[in-house]
């Protein structure tokens, strides 16, 4: 962590003798639009200001961050921070995330979110599903309290397949980092947020929001067992919310109730992270457990930015108070920062409602 103590340090300075929180030193977007016209000192009049690379760990990035001319979303061509991650986090290990057994306490399991609460999957939990979900089918454990777990590479790739056997039915899915140790994304984030007139609100298939969900027993709409546990191979901003400052990719909502309609469990870590065997670790909630800048003035943390450049900052202040004038995407302007959002409680199961501004692309390598 010397690396972020360096950074606070730097811009406490900053803030002290300028006032002003500075968010980087890049040049500005080169855009087709009127509000392309960007400064460096601070909000401009449009209320943005850039991303700042220097946040973002660098033993978390493959190659040093550059700049690129990319198309954003709605047609406009930006100067974009292009930047190449392994998706692996150096401030907090990965797991664990299913328990071995209903004797298992909190310390041997991750996470599950039920109806806005973030719930502990330790033994105990998996042991009382059937009475959680008022279904009989539920029991994931043998007579000897063993429980179900994906144990291999093939295990974990035909559990996330979107016709998943009964065979995996009352498995805990996990994956483990060694199935994926060669993964890296490389994303395309605008060096000044672009503002659009509207919001942009999630692809509701993609994001796993707005599905009719399948029955307990699987039927209706297949459960999109790619999409749950991160963005499908290709570019586009469609399944990707923001990027961490480890590296490690803030993803959509986890479609909860089609996971649960295949009898199965995915958890999430501590951290609000799992392992997907396609695109490797990534983010479903943030749960304060990762590399984040204390802000000097008592404002929330940063946390990251979103896919279209705006920061993400986390859901409380130093007080504990939640901004009370967030928009539909969780997002308001302050004179310091510019327009910036702020997360949801993890229990939520997502971080951002809409994209307040034309989002950059990402490509899995």
């Amino acid at each position: 962590m010397d690396h972020l103590n360096i950074i606070k340090m730097r811009r406490l300075s900053l803030y002290i003798l300028s006032g002003i929180l500075l968010l980087g030193s890049g040049i500005g977007c080169k855009s087709n639009k009127k509000n392309g016209n960007m400064q460096n000192d601070g909000p401009n009049r449009e209320g943005v200001t850039e991303v700042d690379p220097d946040v973002f760990i660098k033993e978390g990035l493959v190659e040093p961050i550059t700049k690129v001319e990319k198309t954003l979303s709605d047609g406009t061509v930006a100067t974009c921070y292009k930047i190449t991650t392994t998706s692996v986090p150096t401030e907090h290990p990965m797991g664990p995330w299913c328990p071995t057994h209903i004797t298992d306490g909190p310390d041997k399991g991750g996470k599950w979110f039920e109806n806005g609460e973030l719930y502990d999957v330790d033994g105990a939990f998996i042991e009382n599903m059937a009475d959680f979900y008022s279904d009989a089918t539920w029991k994931m454990y043998d007579e000897e309290g063993n429980i179900f777990v994906t144990q291999t590479l093939e295990d974990c790739e035909n559990a996330a397949n979107p016709n998943v056997g009964e065979e995996y039915e009352n498995f805990c899915v996990e994956c483990q980092p060694s199935f994926v140790s060669d993964v890296s994304i490389t994303y395309y984030i605008p060096v000044t947020p672009v503002k659009l007139d509207t919001p942009d609100y999630f692809n509701r298939g993609a994001r796993g929001g707005g599905r009719p969900p399948a029955d307990r027993k699987g039927n209706g709409p297949p459960p999109d067992r790619k999409d749950h546990q991160g963005p499908p191979p290709g570019g586009g901003g469609g399944s990707v919310v923001g990027l961490a400052l480890n590296g490690v990719n803030f993803d959509p909502p986890a479609p909860t109730s089609e996971i649960l309609g295949a009898y199965t469990l995915a958890p999430m870590d501590d951290n609000g992270g799992h392992i997907n065997p396609n695109t490797g670790y990534h983010y479903h909630a943030a749960t304060g457990m990762t590399a984040k800048v204390e802000q000097a003035d008592g404002h929330a943390a940063l946390i990251g930015y979103a896919l279209d450049g705006f920061p993400m900052f986390e859901r409380l202040d130093e007080n504990g108070n939640e901004p009370t004038d967030l928009d539909d995407c969780r997002g308001h302007t302050d004179d310091i920062r510019g327009y910036h959002y702020h997360v949801a409680a993890a229990g939520t199961n997502s971080f951002i409602g809409c994209f307040s501004g034309a989002q950059g692309t990402f490509e899995i390598n």
